[in-house]
C-alpha cells in the first residue's frame, strides 16, 4: 500500500465519523424532518460543516493524486 492510499483511507474515516457525529446531533435523522424549516447553521454545527466539506476536498485531492501517482 502507498502513502497516498492510506492518506485517502484516513481521510475517508474522517469524513465518515464527523458526518455520523453531524446525524446523531441533529436528532431529526438522516433523511430530515416532515417539516419544511429553514434554519442557519450556527457555532459548532457551522464549524462541522465547513470540517466536513474541507475534508471531502482533501479526499477528492488525495484520490486524484494516488490515480496520478500509481
Amino acid at each position: 500500500m502507498s502513502y497516498w492510499n492510506i492518506a485517502q483511507v484516513l481521510v475517508s474515516i474522517f469524513v465518515i465519523l464527523i458526518i455520523l457525529v453531524q446525524v446523531r446531533e441533529s436528532g431529526s435523522g438522516m433523511f430530515g424532518s416532515a417539516q419544511n424549516t429553514v434554519r442557519t447553521r450556527r457555532g459548532l454545527e457551522k464549524t462541522m460543516f465547513q470540517i466536513t466539506i474541507g475534508l471531502i476536498v482533501i479526499f477528492l485531492v488525495v484520490s486524484v493524486l494516488s490515480v496520478r501517482f500509481a
